[in-house]
């Protein structure tokens, strides 16, 4: 058997382990409160406005059964708000919020930061490698995960 430092699976754990507290570090100091997936959403729902919860669950490969926790709480903190559909009465729309504008706009250079922390340890060159080998090995397990990635439906 490897050891666990030649397995994929594993350094992949530990990478969004640093990855999250990083985030969340970098955000908390920053006087934010916010979770990778909660700024991933509010970011979709400004780019795709009017989008409903499925396609936001499907736009950032987030289970569609507790996306609906994530809208929640930015709805809580006044930062997106749901709407009823001009299409679908079942479903609900969703916008973001002037307040939602404003934090993405203060908080969008504090999340380009932790970014960079993340990768601190590589240079420029093998970040940009780093990042290619992602999404290429991501692309190609993308419909073996239970939250797969999909576009937008027209």
């Amino acid at each position: 058997m490897k050891d666990n430092n030649d397995m994929p699976g594993h350094l992949a754990r530990r990478f969004q382990q640093i990855a999250v507290a990083v985030f969340l570090a970098e955000v908390g100091d920053a006087g934010f409160d916010l979770t990778p997936v909660q700024f991933a959403a509010l970011a979709t729902i400004k780019a795709n406005p009017g989008l409903d919860q499925v396609t936001l669950a499907g736009l950032i490969a987030y289970d569609r059964t507790t996306i609906t926790g994530v809208i929640d709480r930015l709805v809580q903190k006044g930062l997106a708000e749901r709407r009823a559909s001009s299409r679908d009465r079942r479903a609900r729309e969703l916008e973001i919020t002037d307040e939602g504008r404003r934090t993405l706009r203060k908080i969008t250079p504090v999340v380009e930061s932790a970014q960079r922390i993340m990768l601190r340890g590589l240079n420029a060159k093998e970040g940009e490698e780093l990042m290619r080998l992602l999404r290429k090995a991501i692309a190609a397990g993308n419909e073996l995960s239970r939250a797969p990635l999909r576009d937008v439906q027209a």
